[in-house]
């Protein structure tokens, strides 16, 4: 295991800071003042290579679109960035999921990460899902997966090579992709509505639930699922990415925020050392002085990496 140290961008953390003060978490911006005080550890891969990163590309926003069928529940829509590359050439594509604790939220949150994938060569598709307690698990799982199938639909028209999607998601988005990685072509998670065209290649996950059954019966994983862990406790198991880990799970790159107290780092180290446990290429990108929110809207340093990460997965 490998262990890398890197200092935050400094203007991030001004921007938090001034944040905080405006919102009153007076402490907060007291706390992170001082560039010196955080750290990013990169664990379990070689320290990041910033030339994975290629300059950025142009890139053409889509207004948004359905993507889900006539019958379906509720009509979802989904924000698409095409780089601006030469016809004819195909490429990547990232199915990108905000958070929420499944119950709110927009892919607006996911907009900055979405342009950046989209400048990385990558056809991002942005989407809305649907939402707990109206909806439950694994009604999420089912979005994503008519969102793979609809990529799949539209992969002539955006030059998409299916065969390198990607997910990237923060905190229950980055729960959903994970699943949606895990599920497979085949067992229970796939039917009705996965298979063959909702296999990605790799996941950029950050603040992920990996476990849902180490949570306490809190209001947003009981609505999610429907239940306590006493009263559903075979659908925690199946609605946890770490527990449906095999071999054939594709690439994970996982960061976190190590003050994380609404999803406690145990998640990510955990579902790290089952990566790698099953001899699945994964990273881990601990984010000293970091809780949930910190963790993403500082999340500059983590994204690169990730980002690295997925390139060298789909770009080689």
């Amino acid at each position: 295991m490998s262990r890398t140290e890197q200092t935050p961008v400094c203007q991030q953390r001004r921007a938090f800071t001034t944040l905080c003060r405006a919102t009153g978490l007076g402490a907060i911006a007291l706390m992170l003042s001082g560039c010196s005080a955080s750290q990013h550890v990169s664990e379990g891969a070689p320290a990041i290579e910033n030339s994975a990163l290629s300059e950025p590309l142009p890139f053409t926003r889509l207004a948004p679109s359905v993507y889900t069928p006539e019958e379906w529940p509720q009509s979802l829509t989904a924000d698409v960035y095409l780089p601006d590359e030469p016809s004819g050439a195909l490429r990547p594509a990232a199915l990108v999921v905000h958070g929420g604790g499944w119950r709110n939220r927009t892919p607006e949150d996911m907009q900055g990460i979405a342009e950046q994938l989209a400048g990385q060569g990558y056809v991002a598709v942005n989407i809305e899902y649907r939402f707990a307690p109206q909806y439950r698990f694994p009604s999420q799982l089912h979005d994503l997966q008519q969102a793979m199938t609809w990529i799949h639909a539209h992969a002539d028209e955006w030059q998409v090579d299916t065969s390198r999607i990607v997910g990237v998601g923060f905190s229950s988005g980055a729960h959903l992709v994970s699943l949606l990685a895990v599920a497979g072509a085949e067992g229970p998670l796939s039917e009705p509505y996965g298979g063959e065209q909702s296999r990605l290649a790799a996941v950029l996950a950050g603040g992920l639930p990996s476990d849902l059954l180490k949570f306490d019966d809190g209001r947003l994983v009981v609505d999610f699922i429907g239940g306590t862990r006493a009263e559903e406790n075979e659908a925690y198991r199946l609605a946890s990415p770490a527990r449906q880990i095999t071999p054939q799970a594709p690439p994970f790159f996982l960061f976190h925020g190590k003050w994380d107290q609404l999803v406690p780092v145990d998640h990510a180290t955990d579902l790290y050392q089952a990566l790698q446990d099953n001899n699945i290429q994964s990273e881990l990108y601990l984010q000293r002085w970091r809780g949930h929110i910190t963790s993403f809207l500082l999340r500059g340093g983590a994204i690169d990496a990730g980002i690295a990460f997925l390139n060298r997965q789909v770009n080689p």
